[in-house]
Formats: structure tokens, sequence, C-alpha cells
């Protein structure tokens, strides 16, 4: 039903006046005698009387109002838990909420189906598969409520067996309708052997000795022994003996293996299954661990023992992948202590110094292919050297003058993600002892942190960064690193923000630049069993633009050497291919194509994992269900007593609900009123000119 009102804005006897007005106008306009009829003539009149009124009636700015009310009917959702877990259950209760569906429709109420895939099932709900590898019963209300908000949505009936593996516990939920539990599935524990969790690192180094942990748990098999084996590609690695001595008995094996092999290896750990067991689909759970040949090797060269050293190298070695070589030239003059080895990234505490001790040996480290240096620099640095070997920063300094300052983080610094309001810590940090002079940036220099001296905001840099130079390069002007880290942890109880800005700033200037011209990669690392595996796709021409157009080819291999091969175009807005119906696995995959006649291949892996969540939990949960009825005043019944529901949503059906929607616009707005003025004019002067006149 639709109502409209015109609202003014000025007074209502303003309307008489434009009636008055375009009378009047006709009035003088016509009063001579006319060539045509007198009957003709008064038609004439009022055309042009009822133009002008009107158009002198929109001038006062009138406004509509729409009032437009529709009914909304009750609405039913039947939201049904199409996991595996329920697949032997839920099937042979869906005749009966086919029939509930019908009964409710004929009684006025829309229904609707909803499933943990999909947000409205419109095919036959008798034909439902049931076979989502996971449960997210919160999911599942909360989109029901998402898809009906606003809406008259009065009750949802919940079909499920009450076991929830993802997302949070639908009792935590706040929800505007009524929600009525089906209860199915077997409540009573099931007599199984499952493993319900594994622990073990994701990296681990080739040749390094690394543990695998299984959780165990034993349900109805008290007294009995089963054999927990670790095996790779069908071999078995090692072997256990467990014995459950309780009805309910909880195990932890732990498993040390070593790899020879590099890259994502693939182990399986497996329970013996025993007689009497519910299902063997628990005892067997996959662990993908990367081996990784060797970490990035650090030096880290100072001139004499200090704090700081000790403070920087717990920093480094926070991250496993680092392996750190700590030389001091105090400790260790002479040069046979410094082998000829390559480094990933070189840190220099007060290096090069006033006096050049051990010059050549660091000449010799920062000779070699460009290695990325971060220099810290003291009261014993030689800035005029250090400004002519770093890429970052320039210091005009003499020798013996020193600056004590605190540390200002820059907001504008966004070649990482740091978070500012973390980094205000730093200005209430015991100073650092940096050179006084004239500081200059380089060309590309990035400002991290800003030096503070006393309250004095100074825009002198105190971190600096420079990653786009031959060598990249960070230099913090100061010393007292040390001194940072024990006040943050008298502060903070943790020793977070100076860790976390220094980690990220060595990262960044020891990551190896990729200057391939052709990359595919996929989106993530591992995926799970269902999932849609999305590879990106990038190739760039001589001056690192990106290019389109090009035919890739794509090879996947899986564990057993089986490949499949695909074709498809890198096109601009669509960069992107997808795979799907991976099974469970490590696969290795190959991209080629041609750029400017030369063949160019890009080689990786990725993961596909099954995490078979359904089969971890098989005992139903009616307790979550009667709580979750309760809470949201509705009702819980097992799936044989669906049919009890019919009488109580047809006794309890909610009114139709009138829903009213208001518009204010002004009439002017409204283009049938152009229309209507067009059609006056036209007519006045179509009937003028046919008589002869203009």
């Amino acid at each position: 039903m639709l109502l409209n009102e015109i609202i003014f804005q000025t007074s209502p006897w303003y309307v008489g006046l434009c009636l008055l007005l375009g009378a009047a106008y006709a009035y003088f306009l016509y009063q001579p005698k006319p060539i045509w009829s007198k009957n003709l003539n008064i038609l004439l009149a009022v055309l042009r009387g009822a133009l002008v009124s009107i158009i002198a009636f929109l001038l006062l700015n009138p406004l509509l109002r729409s009032i437009q009310t529709l009914t909304d009917s009750p609405k039913v959702v039947l939201a049904i838990d199409n996991s595996e877990s329920v697949k032997n259950y839920a099937p042979k209760f869906l005749d009966a909420l086919d029939k509930l569906r019908e009964t409710l429709t004929d009684e006025g109420i829309e229904v609707a189906i909803q499933t943990l895939n999909s947000e409205n099932y419109q095919e036959d709900i008798t034909k439902l598969p049931f076979d989502r590898p996971t449960t997210n019963l919160s999911g599942l209300l909360s989109g029901a409520k998402s898809n009906y908000e606003g809406r008259n949505l009065t009750d949802v009936i919940l079909l499920t067996d009450g076991i929830s593996n993802q997302g949070l516990s639908p009792t935590y939920g706040q929800y505007p309708f009524r929600i009525h539990s089906v209860g199915v599935g077997d409540t009573l524990p099931k007599r199984d052997l499952s493993i319900k969790a594994i622990s073990a690192n994701k990296i681990a180094y080739l040749g390094n000795q690394f543990p695998i942990q299984a959780d165990i748990v034993a349900s109805g098999f008290q007294g009995q022994t089963a054999t927990v084996a670790l095996r790779q590609n069908g071999n078995t690695i090692s072997s256990q003996r467990v014995t459950f001595g309780q009805k309910e008995d909880f195990k932890q094996v732990t498993f040390q293996t070593t790899s020879t092999q590099k890259g994502v290896q693939h182990y399986v750990i497996e329970i013996e299954i025993l007689k009497g067991e519910f299902t063997p689909r628990n005892n067997r759970r996959d662990v993908y661990i990367d081996i990784i040949d060797g970490k990035e090797k650090v030096l880290l060269l100072a001139l004499a023992t200090h704090p700081d050293i000790k403070a920087v190298r717990t920093i480094l070695e926070k991250n496993l992948n680092y392996e750190v070589d700590v030389k001091i030239f105090g400790l260790n003059p002479s040069s046979e202590t410094y082998p000829e080895k390559k480094y990933d990234l070189i840190v220099l505490h007060q290096l090069p110094d006033l006096f050049n001790v051990g010059g050549d040996i660091l000449q010799r480290y920062l000779q070699r292919d460009n290695t990325p240096v971060f220099f810290i620099l003291g009261t014993q640095s030689n800035t005029s050297k250090t400004s002519q070997l770093n890429s970052a920063l320039s210091i005009s300094a003499n020798p013996g003058q020193i600056d004590k300052v605190s540390g200002r983080f820059n907001p504008n610094f966004r070649l990482l993600n740091l978070d500012p309001e973390k980094l205000t810590i730093l200005e209430k940090m015991p100073p650092l002892t940096v050179p006084f002079g004239e500081y200059r940036l380089m060309p590309g220099s990035e400002v991290v942190l800003y030096q503070n001296v006393g309250n004095l905001k100074t825009n002198k840099p105190l971190l600096v960064i420079n990653t786009g130079g031959a060598r990249k390069s960070a230099v913090l002007a100061g010393e007292g690193i040390w001194q940072w880290r024990l006040e943050e942890y008298a502060l903070t109880d943790k020793q977070e923000a100076v860790d976390e800005l220094l980690q990220k700033i060595i990262q960044l200037i020891s990551i190896k630049d990729d200057k391939r011209k052709f990359r595919v990669y996929p989106l993530a690392n591992e995926y799970n069993v269902g999932d849609k595996v999305t590879f990106e796709t990038e190739v760039y021409n001589d001056i690192y633009e990106k290019t389109y157009g090009q035919s890739i080819r794509l090879e996947i291999t899986d564990e057993r050497g089986k490949a499949q091969a695909y074709t498809y175009t890198n096109a601009e807005g669509n960069s992107r291919f997808e795979l799907s119906g991976l099974a469970e696995g490590v696969y290795q995959y190959k991209a080629t194509t041609s750029i400017n006649n030369k063949i160019e291949n890009v080689t990786g892996q990725f993961i596909v994992r099954d995490l078979a969540l359904e089969s971890l939990n098989l005992t139903a949960d009616f307790g979550l269900l009667r709580s979750l009825s309760q809470q949201s005043g509705g009702q819980f019944v097992r799936g044989e007593q669906i049919e009890s529901l019919k009488d109580y949503l047809i006794k309890n059906k909610a009114p139709d609900r009138l829903d009213s929607t208001e518009d204010l616009s002004e009439l002017i707005q409204n283009k049938w009123l152009f229309f209507l003025l067009l059609l006056l004019a036209t007519l006045e002067w179509g009937i003028r000119k046919y008589q002869g006149s203009y």
C-alpha cells in the first residue's frame, strides 16, 4: 500500500495565490476577441492558466511524503548440518522435514533451507549431500541472522548432532529468533582410538633431529595395547607400544627423527586398529615439515666487549633461521680467527672505529657480494669512514662530541608493518649515546626513528634504512640498546617493541631481492581438502612493468609422481588460476611461459591437508542443543519427534508484520510533472498553430 502526501514549506494560502496568478495570466492573454470560437478560446485559457499555476506552485518548493507499507509474513529457516558426522543419522529425517516445510507453507509461513555451505538450498531437500568436512554451527546460525536481518524471521529449526569443530560455540551467540534444535546421532561414547592432536615444528633443518608428538585418546580399551608408528613414504621410521590403563585414557607419544631430504616432508602417524573400534578414520594423522638446508649466516662484528652485543645477539637468535657468529676485535685481534666465510648479513658495532682496528679484516668482509650491513654507532665510531661505507646516512661530527637522545617513531615510515602506538614507549627509554654533528640522508633513504633531545623533538635521524642501493644498509646512530630492552621489561614485563623493531629492520635489509621476470605462486602454502588452490601470476618486462597476454603452462605433480598439466592465459584483471578437487598430499608445481622468445620456468610446492575434524569427535552433544534452545526460547526434540514441532509452530505462529518506509522528497523531482507541463504547453501551442496563430 502506497500513501502520498504533499507537505508545504510555506503557508497553504499561497496555493490560492498561484491559482489566481494563473487565472489572471490566462485572462489577460486571451481577453482580446479571438480569431477562433469562444469555446476554443476558453480551452486555451484553461491550458495556459493551468500551466502557469503549476509552475508557480512548484516555485513554492512543496515536499512529497511517500509512505509505503508492506506485509511481511512470518518466516522459518530449516538450518541443516550437512557435515560428514551426521551422514549416518540425518538423512532418514529429511522426509519428515520436507513434510513439515509443506505444512508450514500451507499455513502462510515462508520456509527457507540453509546448509553449512550455502545461503539457501534450492534443490530437493531429500537429496541433500552430507559431505562437509567441518561443522560451524555458529556460522550457520549467524548466516541465517544476517540473511534475514530486518525481516520477520521468527524461528530456526536446527538439525544437527551438536558437534561443532569450527568457530565459536553457538551458545555464545545472541539470536533474535527461537532456535528449535533437532538432535540426531548417538550420545553414547564410542569404543574408539583416535589421534586428537599432533605437535611438531613447521620448519626443521637438514640433518638436525626434531620431535613429533601425538596426543592419543582411547575409549573402551582398558588393559589393551596398541602400536603407534611413524611412517614416511610407506616405510616405518619408528614405532612404540602404548598400553591403556583406564576406560577413558590419554597418552602422549613422542618420536625423534631426522631428515636427509630438503623441502616439505610428509610424515604419517598411525595407531594400530583394534578389534571393535567404531571407525578407523581417526587412527591416522598427517604431518608436514619443511626441511631447510642451512640457516642464514649473520656476522656480528664488534670493536670491543659491550652490553649491546649481548642484546643484539639475543634479538638475532630469536629468529630460528639465523645462525649468528660473534667476533670481537678486542678479544680476537689475530686475523686467523676470521675465516673466509660468506655471510648473508653483517652487523657492525662501533666499526669502523677511530683507530682503524682490524680495518683490513673489515674491508675483506665488505668487499664480498654487496653483503647487507647494519651499522650501530658509538663513541669509538669513525663517522667519516662509516658515511663512506653505507648508503643510508652521512654524519659530519668531530671525534669525542656526543649527545644523549631518545627515539621517536616516524609515522610516515611504511616499508614495515609496525605499530606506532606500541613504539611510543621508545620516547620513555633511557637515552642512547650518539655522535653530535650534522646528519644528512642519502638518496633513497627512509627514517625509521628521529632523535629527541630531552623534551625537544628534532628532525635528526636516529635509525635510517636504505634498501634501494647496491648494498642494503641500515644505521642506528647510537649505542645503549641494552638499556632499552631492560627498561621495556621493567615497564611492561615484556621485551616486544624494541626486539620487534630491530628484528624487522634486519629482516628487511637481509631479504634477497627477487629479480625474476616470471613468477607463479600459490596464495597460501597450505590448503585443506575441498579448498580451491589459487595461483597468482606475474610477468614483467625489462623495466619491471607488468605485462599480460602470455600463455602459461602449469604442471602439478603429486607425491606418487602423477602429473597433470593445465594451460591458461595471463590477462589483465584475471591473473589468477584456480584448481579444485585435489587430494591430500604435498604437490610440486612447475609453470612455464615464453618471454621475448625465451622460455622461463618457475617451480615450487604447496600442501593439501585432510584435517578429518569430523572423525575426531563422534559423540552427539544434546546438552549443547538443549542449552541453545533454552537460551532462545525454543524447543529441543530428537529426530523422531520432528512432527511435534508442527503443532508448536502453528499454534505460536507470529502475525504478519507491517513494515512501513517513508520517503521525503521535493515534489519538483517527480518526472511526471515535467511531462504534464510539456503536455499542457504542447497542446496550447498546437491548437494555436492549427488555428493560424502563434
